[in-house]
């Protein structure tokens, strides 16, 4: 019977000193301090002390007693001095009970006051002692010194908390207040969990930190970052999730600076300073990397085409090249640039800029008035810029000018005999989005078919073409790229060239590189490679670091393995880049969209699903899903007016509502 004993407990991480009112066999009626009454199992029980209260006694009186007997444990406990008690016995490798280490800290005669007394203090400070079924385990001095180091941590965290719970409600609510000395972090995470949500490293941490700023919503993290001016409104979330580098190091920039002041050697290139040479680009290109010439004569046309030759400046192994190795490409997003090299060397060195000498591969070719290609050959060149054009200056002056007249009516022959060779032309407009006089968002979709734009992606498709069949031919191993045939070729109806591009991609075959050269069914070539943008794709810059070598008599830099590994390395880069321009384009799209809330836009419907359809809205190529309205059913190729009801570039929602 322990009636009339002192139970002690746990509860909620606290010590509660008790009195047995009744035994009941698997459960004890316990009186607390401040007259609660309790059940609780046997098994619960930390410490029972020998009768020492007459429970019969009045309740207040029973009551004091039982405050007494607590206020004396919790004064010998203060007496305790629980790191000495652990210098004396840590080195012991065993567990000891409550008793010998009462008596260790008050003697033989140690009481059960005592006895709770050591067990309060150690269960209060456990820093030293490791308690498990009532016994307790020396931690080791490694130990030790971690659990201070968790508490440090755990306070600067809690510190941390408050602090920037405080800065970031103020900053919510719009006002300017002093940034806490751990605002580097909280901004980091507040980063991770815009950019994660709750797959951020450091997600609990953060909701934590939010919650004490009065955020339930993680969400709000991107709107803290853009009202702390870490962000800009329209920041690229997925650029800043893939880890593309978007700046150069100090260490890039003082290399790249280096080889802009040093120039290139015009030694053993051929001097084509004379020819008409211009350039054909959109307004605001600064990376000029291709141009074109064309000399009339009685019964040929010579063309040139040719391509800044990067490789003239940047070594393989450099720092720069490394810095274009690991970008792969240039990337170009709506308002922003992200160079694969260095600006002072894209943009001045190597960009054939008007009047300035520029090292070159140029591709010499002759046709005749019939369009076919008598010969050609490649040299390495010096060139000289005569013109810088735009698409716009060729448009409006094709008829006045017999050299654009030329190169367009070429053009056109060049690209009748792919499809005469069964090459597709699946072009759309692209979506270029800008800010127009009075500071609006405007897209607009520009045509690729226009007489200038044909001219240089014919004359650049042609480069490629016999590129490949150079290096085919003098057996030097580049990056060839192939496509099979498509695995349906539909035929363009009534519903129209839109619905008839998007329903034929899916039919296209991959694109496949590789060192073994073959078709290109879509461009209609027999061999192709790329090496007309070696400013702006790593890969062209590695075909012209071969054709180089070749020019040079010397063995060629890279052997098939080692363009194998590059592809590999390379390759995935592209297409997360890709992906990157893509959602770009359309997070913009759907910026316009809601800016446009309520206005109706034209649309084409793709494919009829189970609860929705897919269609395209035809003002900016972009696709989306259209869910089923009752008793409206639509065709595939059905041209159709939408309103838009909601868009949210930032969650990729649009919602969207017929219009009859």
């Amino acid at each position: 019977m322990v009636v009339g004993s002192i139970v002690e407990y746990i509860d909620q991480s606290r010590l509660i000193c008790t009195v047995c009112l009744q035994d009941k066999g698997n459960r004890l009626h316990l009186l607390t301090p401040t007259n609660r009454e309790v059940n609780l199992s046997p098994k619960r029980t930390l410490l029972i002390s020998a009768a020492q209260i007459d429970v019969a006694q009045p309740r207040d009186q029973l009551l004091q007693k039982l405050q007494q007997i607590e206020m004396l444990r919790i004064k010998l406990k203060e007496e305790i001095d629980v790191k000495e008690m652990w210098e004396l016995i840590r080195d012991e490798e065993e567990v000891f009970d409550h008793r010998y280490l009462a008596q260790m800290a008050f003697g033989e005669d140690a009481t059960e006051e005592h006895f709770s007394a050591v067990v309060r203090a150690l269960f209060e400070n456990r820093l030293y002692f490791k308690m498990k079924n009532g016994l307790f385990l020396p931690n080791s001095k490694d130990r030790v010194e971690q659990i201070v180091r968790q508490k440090e941590e755990a306070a600067e965290r809690a510190a941390r908390l408050e602090q920037g719970g405080k800065w970031l409600k103020e900053v919510h609510r719009g006002k300017q207040t002093n940034a806490p000395d751990c605002s580097k972090d909280i901004i980091r995470l507040l980063i991770q969990l815009a950019l994660y949500g709750t797959d951020a490293d450091d997600f609990k941490y953060g909701r934590e930190l939010l919650s004490y700023a009065g955020i339930t919503d993680i969400r709000e993290a991107r709107s803290l970052l853009i009202a702390l001016g870490e962000w800009e409104e329209d920041e690229p979330l997925d650029l800043l999730r893939s880890g593309v580098e978007t700046v150069f190091t100090a260490t890039q920039l003082e290399a790249s600076a280096r080889l802009a002041v040093s120039g290139f050697s015009e030694n053993r290139r051929e001097d084509l300073r004379s020819l008409p040479i211009m350039t054909i680009d959109g307004p605001k290109t600064q990376d000029l990397d291709d141009a074109i010439s064309v000399e009339i004569l009685d019964n040929e046309l010579r063309i040139g085409v040719h391509i800044a030759d990067v490789a003239a400046v940047i070594k393989k192994d450099s720092p720069i090249d490394a810095a274009a190795r690991d970008r792969a490409s240039s990337l170009y997003l709506p308002g922003r640039q992200i160079p694969m090299i260095p600006e002072d060397l894209s943009q001045d060195l190597l960009s054939l800029k008007e009047g300035c000498d520029r090292p070159a591969i140029s591709l010499l070719a002759r046709f005749d008035p019939d369009g076919s290609l008598l010969r050609y050959r490649f040299t390495s060149s010096i060139i000289r810029v005569q013109r810088q054009l735009t698409y716009d200056d060729v448009n409006e002056n094709l008829l006045k000018k017999t050299q654009f007249r030329e190169l367009h009516r070429l053009a056109e022959m060049l690209r009748q005999n792919r499809m005469n060779r069964d090459a597709m032309n699946l072009s759309l407009p692209e979506l270029e989005m800008g800010i127009d006089e009075s500071g609006l968002l405007k897209l607009e979709l520009v045509p690729q078919d226009s007489p200038s734009r044909m001219i240089v992606a014919e004359f650049m498709i042609l480069y490629n073409e016999l590129a490949a069949e150079f290096c085919w031919k003098n057996n030097i191993p580049v990056l060839f790229r192939a496509q099979s045939q498509p695995t349906e070729k539909l035929p363009l109806d009534g519903k129209g060239y839109i619905f008839y591009v998007f329903q034929q991609r899916r039919k296209l075959s991959p694109l496949h590189i590789s060192t073994n050269p073959n078709p290109h069914s879509g461009l209609g070539v027999p061999h192709y490679t790329q090496a007309t943008s070696p400013i702006r794709r790593y890969l062209d810059l590695v075909v012209q670091r071969q054709l180089t070598s070749f020019f040079e008599g010397s063995t060629p830099i890279y052997n098939a393995e080692s363009l194998e590994k590059l592809r590999v390395s390379v390759e995935p880069l592209v297409k997360a880049l890709g992906r990157i321009q893509r959602n770009r384009l359309r997070y913009w799209t759907l910026k316009y969209l809601g800016i446009n809330t309520g206005k109706t836009f034209n649309a084409l419907v793709l494919d009829e699903l189970k609860n929705k359809y897919r269609i395209v809205l035809t003002d900016f190529l972009m696709v989306t899903d259209f869910k089923r309205q009752d008793g409206v059913i639509f065709s595939k190729g059905q041209e159709i007016l939408v309103k838009v009801k909601k868009a949210d570039p930032w969650d990729d929602v649009i919602a969207l509502e017929y219009v009859p």
